[in-house]
């Protein structure tokens, strides 16, 4: 990894999750994803990989519902493994154990694809170093070709561990009803740079990194936020290299008529179609 998910960037940590049986949701997240339980309650659990930094909180709300279909929300969060081994020895473990899956190369990366049991969408990848990343006018070089499964695959026959300790946080992709109004959001405000575009997707990132966060409209325009209690996305974080940077982008927000709220040693906002974030340091 090469320091794009640190200061001065502006990256995301840590998602948070409304599922419908915390126990259930469990299961799929220690035994079939790999995860560490950090923390548990009744309803709620604090997932690891290096047994100390949170990067999924799993929450069961009062009167839970079920995803709904076309809304604003998480099309997936993306946990970035820290080499190819590793994910060749995740891809292994996940064959194993018969759960559905998907796959893609982009160019700058590898990727698997799974979706919990809940309906939220997860990516697991590694990137290639940035020196292979194809750049021209600012915009990098991102597609969705066939991933070389066989390659992967005999990159390592180590054994599954679980998660490797390096594994981080890698992207938060979502759901926008209004694609203009989000970009302008995340660049105008939060202080993002646009790299790549898609077909009603936007890819944007700081620090040359091909994305940390990306949105797309394909749920159709103008699509609602979720009922509150609906399992989803509940937030996700995004990392401030100092409290500068954060008042500054809190500002930003505001004149974009944006609501910024402090809680406890954070700050709360939501992009215009009600993803919530938590701006932290």
């Amino acid at each position: 990894m090469e320091g794009f998910h640190q200061s001065p960037n502006i990256y995301s940590s840590e998602v948070n999750l409304k599922v419908k049986n915390l126990d259930y949701a469990l299961t799929f997240y220690q035994n079939i994803m790999g995860f560490k339980v950090l923390e548990k309650a009744d309803r709620k659990a604090v997932l690891t990989a290096n047994g100390k930094t949170p990067l999924v909180t799993l929450e069961q709300p009062e009167n839970v519902i079920a995803k709904e279909g076309r809304t604003s929300g998480l099309y997936h969060f993306a946990i970035l493994l820290p080499s190819r081994a590793d994910l060749s020895v995740f891809l292994r473990h996940f064959l194993s154990t018969g759960y559905e899956l998907g796959a893609a190369d982009h160019y700058v990366s590898e990727a698997l694809y799974i979706t919990d049991p809940d309906g939220n969408g997860i990516e697991v990848y590694r990137d290639r170093p940035s020196n292979e990343w194809s750049w021209k006018d600012g915009l990098v070089d991102m597609a969705t070709v066939e991933l070389d499964g066989n390659g992967l695959l005999a990159e390592s026959n180590a054994e599954w561990t679980g998660l490797p300790p390096g594994t981080i946080m890698g992207h938060i992709h979502l759901h926008v009803g209004e694609l203009r109004k989000a970009e302008e959001f995340y660049t105008k405000g939060l202080g993002f740079t646009v790299v790549s575009h898609y077909p009603q997707a936007v890819f944007l990132s700081t620090g040359g990194y091909h994305h940390h966060i990306a949105i797309n409209m394909w749920q159709g325009e103008g699509v609602p936020a979720p009922p509150k209690n609906s399992v989803g996305l509940n937030w996700y974080s995004l990392v401030f290299p100092d409290a500068s940077e954060r008042e500054s982008a809190m500002e930003r927000l505001k004149q974009l008529g944006a609501s910024v709220e402090k809680e406890a040693d954070y700050y709360v906002t939501s992009d215009p179609s009600g993803n919530q974030i938590r701006l932290v340091l």
